[in-house]
């Protein structure tokens, strides 16, 4: 039986496109660095890849290569000419870790950011840097990063938008640096972006990258990127290939599961968590894996961990519903057919649970 992909928010497969970039920047080998003809050809492929970033996520501001959206973040955090660090308490693990020290902010039940508690903060804090997802990655709870912004922007400090589940998928926010991570809309795993809108707002490194970050920039992984940027759609992945999952959300609540999305403030279609009566999410992901189709339990960071996810634990939603919530999420080759077979699948899966607990 062919496998149902289906957790493309922690990796979602290379496009076509963005492979053959990369086969034809394996060919440019030199160090980009380099001042002979070598490293010229191939300084010039890797500025003309920028300006193509640049281009196609619509940023007129700065794109320094990292390694991945965790190395963008850390940089920001670490490099950002700022005060104080405000982070949500929902924010990817790799922000969370590299903003220790941080004031954390508190989401709501629905998971927006609390807006209120942002401005006490704010009043308080001296050119604060404050880190907010765009979209998170467990929930697919979208944050009105433009309310925050506007709140930012009016204290006088910085917005860090993390990007990962959003940019090649939505148009990007207005933030004054922006996280993006390639394997998350088909490009390779092991390359991302810190989006600046000036230098200025960081303290230089040294090294590569305009002196704003350290190591030789990876070629044929910045040209997967570019590719698969310019690859995306609009929308990203058509309407109809997730039509099932509205007909599919009545029948999660009549067999008492929980769709998760009802709890959210603005969920986005990407990513779904959803609680099954009975059955924990470890005990599903083992029998949808059995079944041929991959999901997950939330974040690929964290996922085999014992521990409760800190997200819906940040949204005050109980230890028990949490131990029972999977993530399903959708990407740019998901399948109408696919959907279908997951929710025929999580339907049978619910329905024996009961029965056997009767």
């Amino acid at each position: 039986m062919t496998r149902v992909y289906l957790d493309h928010a922690a990796t979602t497969p290379l496009r076509p496109e963005a492979a053959e970039a990369m086969r034809r920047g394996f060919d440019l080998w030199a160090n980009p660095s380099s001042p002979h003809a070598e490293g010229r050809a191939a300084r010039a492929a890797l500025e003309d890849a920028r300006a193509r970033v640049k281009a196609a996520l619509g940023w007129q501001g700065e794109v320094i290569f990292t390694s991945g959206a965790s190395e963008a973040a850390a940089l920001a955090l670490g490099q950002a000419k700022a005060g104080e660090r405000l982070v949500s308490a929902v924010e990817h693990d790799a922000v969370l870790k590299a903003a220790t020290g941080a004031t954390v902010l508190p989401v709501r039940p629905d998971g927006a950011l609390d807006l209120a508690v942002l401005e006490r903060e704010l009043a308080a804090a001296d050119e604060p840097l404050v880190a907010v997802q765009s979209i998170n990655s467990e929930t697919g709870n979208r944050q009105d990063l433009a309310e925050i912004g506007s709140a930012v922007r009016g204290a006088g400090g910085l917005l860090l938008a993390d990007c990962a589940q959003s940019a090649g998928k939505f148009p990007l926010p207005d933030a004054d640096m922006i996280v993006i991570s390639a394997h998350k809309f088909g490009g390779p795993v092991g390359i991302g972006a810190l989006l600046v809108k000036d230098f200025a707002m960081l303290h230089p490194v040294g090294g590569q990258e305009r002196g704003y970050r350290r190591g030789t920039e990876s070629l044929p992984a910045v040209l997967g990127l570019a590719a698969a940027l310019e690859a995306g759609g609009d929308p990203y992945l058509d309407h109809e290939v997730l039509a099932p999952l509205e007909g599919f959300a009545a029948e999660v609540r009549a067999l008492r599961g929980e769709w998760l999305s009802d709890r959210l403030s603005n969920p986005t279609p990407y990513i779904r968590a959803i609680a099954m009566p009975r059955l924990s999410g470890s005990a599903q992901l083992m029998r949808f894996d059995m079944a041929g189709i991959a999901v997950s339990q939330g974040s690929a960071c964290s996922s085999g961990s014992l521990r409760t996810s800190h997200v819906l634990e940040a949204m005050a939603l109980d230890a028990e519903t949490a131990s029972r919530t999977i993530r399903v999420s959708f990407g740019w080759n998901t399948l109408r057919a696919e959907v279908e077979r997951f929710c025929d699948a999580w339907i049978a899966m619910a329905r024996d649970a009961a029965e056997r607990a009767a």
